[in-house]
This record gives C-alpha cells, sequence and structure tokens, in this order.
C-alpha cells in the first residue's frame, strides 16, 4: 500500500523559516527520489514577531522560488497567533524529484524575524 502522501491532500513538510529582508531561501521540503509533487497550498504561521515591511516573499523552487507563487504579502502579520493560508489557481509545472520547495524574502520583514512554513499537497 501507497504512504498517505502518496493518496491524499496531506502535510509535506513544515519549518521555521527566515523572513526579514536580505534572508536568502529557507527549503521546507525536498522532493524524493522517483516522485513528483504537486503543492496544493501553504500556511505561514505562528511568526516570531511582526512582519511589517514584509510586502514581497516567494514561494516554490529553485533558487528564487519562481515556480508556485511570487509576491505574497505578509505585512499584516503582527502577533504569534496570526497565519495566512495561501493558494493560486494558476498553471503551474509540477516538482519532480529533487527540487527544494520554499520561501525567499524579497522584500521581507524589516525585523529579524521567523514564522512556521506548512506545506500540504501529494506524491505521486
Amino acid at each position: 500500500m501507497s504512504a498517505l502522501n502518496e493518496n491524499a491532500l496531506t502535510l509535506l513538510g513544515s519549518a521555521v523559516v527566515d523572513l526579514q529582508a536580505g534572508d536568502g531561501k529557507t527549503t521546507v521540503y525536498t522532493v524524493p527520489p522517483g516522485k513528483t509533487m504537486i503543492p496544493v497550498f501553504v500556511v505561514i504561521r505562528s511568526p516570531s514577531g511582526t512582519l511589517a515591511g514584509g510586502t514581497d516573499f516567494d514561494i516554490g523552487s529553485g533558487d528564487t522560488c519562481w515556480t508556485w507563487k511570487q509576491t505574497n504579502d505578509l505585512h499584516l502579520m503582527t502577533a504569534t497567533t496570526d497565519y495566512v493560508v495561501i493558494t493560486t489557481s494558476n498553471k503551474f509545472t509540477m516538482e519532480v524529484a529533487g527540487k527544494t520547495f520554499g520561501i525567499i524574502p524579497i522584500t521581507g520583514a524589516t525585523a529579524d524575524v521567523t514564522a512556521t512554513m506548512d506545506l500540504f499537497g501529494y506524491l505521486f
């Protein structure tokens, strides 16, 4: 029998991500060998502080995270109990084995802030 992540929409990966302006990419999930991933939605939650100034975060694979959803505005997340669900209805290319899916701040928060990013999707 296949694993749950091949039979249902499930949490594929979760990581604490760096969201200050100038921070590099944080990888949340690496597609396993022999698999292809369909990312469905992302949750950004529990920021360590205010994300003021954070108006452009890109999510996806590659060094610049341009494969899934760009220009995500998180500047209204100011409390540790805040969360945002990010979805999209655009056309994308499937994420193949070895791709590293994550987030990079383009215009990130002015403060040194982290948050948790949860990736939901499925593999085949």
